[in-house]
């Protein structure tokens, strides 16, 4: 996957910063796959950590302010009536895992770095919850600074193992 997204962007003569930033700020790839991709290009671990927090942390606020209003507005119109669907059917299969602790609960969803989880689905999920921005966004950020700790000590590892070979 790294390679697909190092060859997409490629051609528009990024920095090695300013694309791991970008790659982090897309649904579902965030930090989970800017991290390795960044490790990939042989970037410092904690710069690359601070680009990836920071670029996944700019769409939320974002998403907790306006997602209720776009979907509604997917919703009426036929040409994105079924993303409309998608998108609130994706905040439903989630809820009930944030719901019963609230900060807590979206914190260690947006931490554990796995497929689907992730500051974008979290700030989701908090608007479906209808959680007030100063309660959702620090959940969100520190289960973002948690996610990318454990992906970067993680991809270290891995990039330390690749190379004694």
């Amino acid at each position: 996957m790294s390679e697909a997204i190092i060859q997409f962007f490629q051609g528009l003569s990024l920095s090695d910063e300013l694309l791991v930033t970008i790659v982090s700020m897309i649904p579902i790839v965030e930090l989970r796959g800017a991290i390795p991709l960044g490790f990939v290009l042989g970037m410092d671990p904690w710069v690359l950590y601070a680009l990836t927090v920071l670029g996944n942390l700019l769409p939320v606020p974002f998403i907790l302010l306006l997602i209720r209003p776009v979907i509604r507005w997917f919703l009426k119109t036929r040409a994105f009536r079924k993303l409309g669907l998608w998108i609130e059917a994706k905040a439903e299969k989630h809820k009930g895992k944030v719901e019963k602790y609230e900060f807590w609960g979206l914190f260690i969803f947006v931490a554990i770095p796995l497929p689907g989880t992730g500051a974008w689905t979290g700030a989701l999920i908090a608007a479906f919850l209808d959680m007030r921005m100063k309660k959702a966004l620090p959940s969100i950020a520190l289960g973002v600074l948690t996610a990318g700790l454990i992906m970067t000590f993680g991809s270290s590892i891995v990039a330390f193992i690749v190379s004694l070979f």
